[in-house]
């Protein structure tokens, strides 16, 4: 007799949920009531494994959205594949989260409370810059990016790029950019000019 699969802790059904929920009706429309209703559980149990709204948006962006690979192999694969890859992945997350984020805009109360709590757990859209420039003066520091190139401004560029991407993705109604690889190519090869030591 086959063993049957562990059933999904309570933490993960209220991700699950949360992430059904938020997609469905938006940041703005979500309550904690309608997560812990979708996941079959308590309020209370919900407030058990997360503090506040932000919390849970915050953990299902970092544990149900498509992963960004901030770290990369500083001087292993080659410099243009790395952050092409990089653009790409960033391309998938901000196509499955757009819709969710999207309608805190609407409400300027929403937006500053959203804001407020998601700086408070150490979150916010900055962040992502943040991570795509540690990743630039990584490489800097392997030594195939220039130690005078501006790695802020190139972080921006590159994150810009793909948010736009996405956006005109979830705008279509699609759950990925189409030939995403080879957008986020042309991206980098536009960029790495101002940056790279050598080419590739």
């Amino acid at each position: 007799m086959a063993a049957s699969l562990p059933s999904p802790s309570s933490r993960e059904r209220i991700l699950d949920a949360a992430l059904l929920v938020m997609r469905e009706r938006g940041l703005a429309n979500t309550t904690t009531k309608l997560i812990a209703a979708q996941a079959g559980l308590s309020e209370a149990m919900l407030y058990k494994h997360f503090a506040d709204k932000q919390q849970l948006f915050l953990s299902v962006l970092r544990e149900r959205a498509p992963r960004a690979r901030f770290e990369g192999d500083a001087g292993g694969e080659s410099l243009a594949a790395g952050l092409a890859a990089l653009v790409s992945d960033l391309m998938a997350f901000f196509t499955r989260t757009f819709p969710i984020a999207a309608s805190i805009f609407g409400s300027p109360a929403l937006l500053a409370e959203h804001r407020a709590g998601v700086a408070a757990h150490g979150g916010g859209p900055a962040t992502v810059i943040d991570g795509v420039r540690a990743r630039l003066v990584a490489e800097q520091d392997a030594g195939r990016i220039r130690a005078d190139a501006d790695t802020a401004s190139a972080a921006r560029v590159l994150v810009g790029a793909a948010f736009h991407q996405g956006f005109l993705a979830a705008f279509e109604g699609l759950d990925a950019v189409p030939d995403a690889e080879s957008i986020a190519a042309g991206i980098v090869d536009t960029v790495l000019p101002a940056l790279a030591t050598e080419p590739g």
